[in-house]
């Protein structure tokens, strides 16, 4: 008689495979692993969807306005191409007769229960499900999971959560996509993150579109040693060009006395542990990398290294259960760059508090620190040791001490007017000696400091020269991948609602989730409706037109955040999902009735005067986020070019970065700026030859990363279902 067995299911190969080995599964098979005890297979990230509109019927096999709304009465579940192979050897175990119950291993959040039970629904599997819960895939972590497994049934309202998220944004999604492209015969895609988070992009444009600058004034009066500003009752600027010069020729071939010093003790605290999104904007802001490059290099930090915890987190904060944890995953980190600041904070002594460990403030995970796995930095690619390095560094900041300084205000007098100069001494710098030769931003910061001499009250003091600064007001500043998530994450700050409504936003934690924002912006430029130019985001004529099309309570970030409330509510059993899901039908209709009752017209102004050579039409000249590209304007043809690529060589006359142009040995580096043109395969003889070795080595530990980055079919759900929407125009 066959042993009972225990069957674990992960969400990835390589977590599975680690599983495995602290299970001590060593028979390894096709597609999982097992002993006497466990079988531990995995999936490919999602291996089901719900099904594409064309399973319910032949009325969706074609596009066409009478087909909508799409409501199925019961949603399907289909195996997502190119997963079959996987699902099958997935589906045959849960069916083994000696299989009598399974440990859930997918990842611990919405997304990966969804994952485990959608195959599990699609599997027709009902043996009894419990859940390894943990944060981070070290051996240790696993091992301590399989101890405390919970049962399944706590998660149940979770997986209800995570199936009226997938439901509701196919319905959404799938409907208001097929209305907005059959009306207007163009590639048109909507949805209620994406559509909020364009509008943004567009509003912001039209702000600084719409923007009158008003000039202003500051008067300065320079020292030998230093500068003094002018100030009056309402601060420094000074609006009437009239008045400011009055003043300055009041204080013109008169000496400065000082009338007052004042030194105020100040300190400023450890700016807290990583949340995904704040990394994500520190990586942009001082890196330049894309919040998609983030995640994804924090996935492998996480899964593959097992040096940092859990990525897809909204938490800056630890639970207490973490703390026994904190000496050990301080000692693993006191390696090259860390021993002295480790060493200083377990001499002091570990001391925690309410800044960085509350229980109240962490839902599924807590926020991103170091796992007690010793690290190698060696083993760590540039780009990985880059993002190990910010992590590292909050995680050593929030046991420091405070930065401390004495804040020095010099008050003057120069012929009646009042000005004032600002200087800096450093007390400690406490957790700012984890940051030193890196730039930083710091709120409390004052870019107006500067090295005040030794002075006293009563000092006259000459002044060499008086002059009148003349500014002007800035519009708002565009959006970068950094400020956009931030927005996200915050929309009540750059979007006019009221107080209610701001509140809400607020709670709800904005639009999108952490684990979904990157992917957003990645379709915004896939779609062509955004551009980047420099590290500034633009919208294309598309973008701005489809925000014209598209219903405006879909751009809204308010409805996006009422559904994440009540998805939040259903995942705690305090609200119904059935409800949710008619609630959403309801509105589907009323946004499909919007874009067939609308006269608006959608008009492709980038036409580049070539015809398809599949169709004859006309087609159109776009910007993709790596380069131009020539695309066929008929949504059902899908024919595309390359014209031009973007590269990171740069130009040896102006030093910009090149294009490259054409194809094959007819490839051209092209400068945009001087008209640099040269054969890539002689510039590169030229240029690389003497490193070629090395150029080679790299260029295929990039493809094997992208290989790895590009088998990510990981969290979209119904990814198959908007594949048939051909990313053009």
């Amino acid at each position: 008689m066959s042993q009972n067995k225990t069957l674990v299911l992960a969400e990835k190969p390589s977590v599975g495979k680690d599983i495995a080995r602290v299970l001590k599964c060593k028979n390894g098979q096709n597609g999982y692993l097992e002993n006497d005890r466990y079988i531990v297979t995995w999936a490919l990230g999602h291996l089901v969807s719900l099904a594409d509109p064309e399973a319910y019927g032949e009325k969706y096999q074609n596009w066409n306005m009478e087909s909508l709304p799409m409501l199925p009465e019961h949603m399907k579940l289909t195996v997502l191409k190119g997963s079959g192979k996987q699902y099958k050897i997935v589906s045959s175990l849960l069916g083994r007769s000696e299989v009598k119950d399974i440990v859930i291993a997918t990842d611990a959040g919405r997304e990966g229960e969804l994952v485990a039970r959608w195959i599990l629904d699609k599997a027709h599997c009902h043996k009894p499900i419990r859940r390894l819960w943990i944060s981070s895939v070290t051996d240790k972590a696993i091992s301590e999971g399989f101890k405390n497994l919970k049962p399944g049934t706590e998660f149940n309202n979770l997986y209800r959560a995570a199936q009226c998220r997938a439901e509701g944004d196919w319905l959404v999604g799938l409907n208001i996509t097929r209305a907005l492209t059959v009306k207007y015969n163009a590639q048109l895609s909507a949805g209620r993150v994406q559509s909020a988070t364009l509008n943004m992009i567009v509003e912001r444009e039209e702000a600084i579109k719409n923007f009158k600058p008003k000039p202003y004034y500051n008067i300065l009066a320079k020292t030998p040693q230093f500068t003094l500003t002018w100030q009056g009752q309402h601060g420094k600027n000074i609006n009437s060009k009239e008045t400011a010069e009055k003043i300055l020729q009041k204080m013109k071939g008169k000496s400065a006395v000082i009338k007052d010093i004042s030194k105020k003790p100040k300190k400023s605290t450890s700016p807290g542990l990583y949340d995904l999104t704040e990394l994500q904007r520190d990586a942009n802001r001082l890196f330049g990398m894309s919040p998609k490059e983030t995640l994804n290099i924090m996935q492998r930090l996480y899964e593959s290294h097992k040096i940092l915890t859990y990525p897809r987190t909204d938490s800056k904060y630890l639970t207490q259960d973490i703390v026994p944890t904190l000496s050990e995953r301080l000692k693993t980190i006191s390696i090259g760059p860390y021993k002295a600041a480790v060493s200083e904070i377990l001499k002091l002594g570990i001391h925690t508090n309410k800044s960085f460990v509350d229980d109240r403030k962490v839902s599924d995970h807590h926020a991103i620190i170091p796992t007690e796995q010793r690290v190698i930095l060696a083993n760590l690619s540039t780009d990985e040791r880059k993002i190990y390095d910010l992590v590292i560094k909050r995680f050593l900041s929030v046991f420091l001490p405070p930065y401390e300084y004495l804040q020095t205000t010099v008050t003057a007098d120069i012929a009646g007017e009042a000005l004032t100069a600002k200087g800096r001494e450093i007390i400690t710098l406490g957790y700012k000696k984890v940051y030193e030769n890196q730039s930083e931003e710091d709120d409390d910061e004052d870019n107006e400091d500067q090295q005040l001499p030794s002075l006293k009250k009563g000092n006259a003091l000459a002044v060499s020269q008086i002059s009148l600064k003349e500014l002007e007001t800035k519009p708002p500043a565009r959006f970068t991948e950094a400020t956009l998530l931030s927005a996200m994450e915050n929309p009540q700050k750059v979007v006019k609602v009221d107080a209610k409504a701001a509140k809400t936003l607020g709670e709800t934690g904005g639009i999108g989730t952490v684990a979904t924002r990157a992917d957003i912006i990645e379709k915004l430029y896939k779609m062509f409706v955004i551009e980047k130019k420099g590290n500034s985001l633009y919208p294309t004529s598309k973008g701005k037109q489809l925000i014209d099309l598209v219903p405006a309570d879909l751009k809204s970030p308010l409805m996006t955040a009422k559904w994440e409330r009540q998805l939040e509510l259903i995942s705690k059993g305090k609200s119904d999902p059935e409800a949710f899901i008619a609630d959403i039908k309801t509105y589907t209709t009323e946004l499909v009735n919007d874009v067939k009752n609308s006269n608006e017209k959608f008009v492709h102004d980038n036409k580049s005067g070539q015809k398809c050579p599949e169709c004859g039409k006309n087609l159109l000249e776009v910007k993709g986020k790596y380069g131009m590209m020539l695309v066929c304007q008929d949504r059902t043809c899908g024919y595309r070019e390359n014209v031009s690529k973007n590269t990171n060589v740069r130009c040896p006359e102006c030093h910009v970065k090149l294009e490259i142009r054409g194809k094959g040995d007819g490839a051209l580096y092209f400068c945009k700026r001087c008209g640099f043109r040269e054969k890539v395969s002689s510039f590169n003889k030229k240029h690389f030859d003497g490193n070629r070795k090395n150029s080679k080595r790299e260029a295929q530990n990039y493809m094997r990363k992208m290989k790895k980055e590009n088998q990510e079919a990981v969290n979209n759900p119904f990814a198959e279902a908007l594949a048939k929407l051909k990313e053009s125009e």
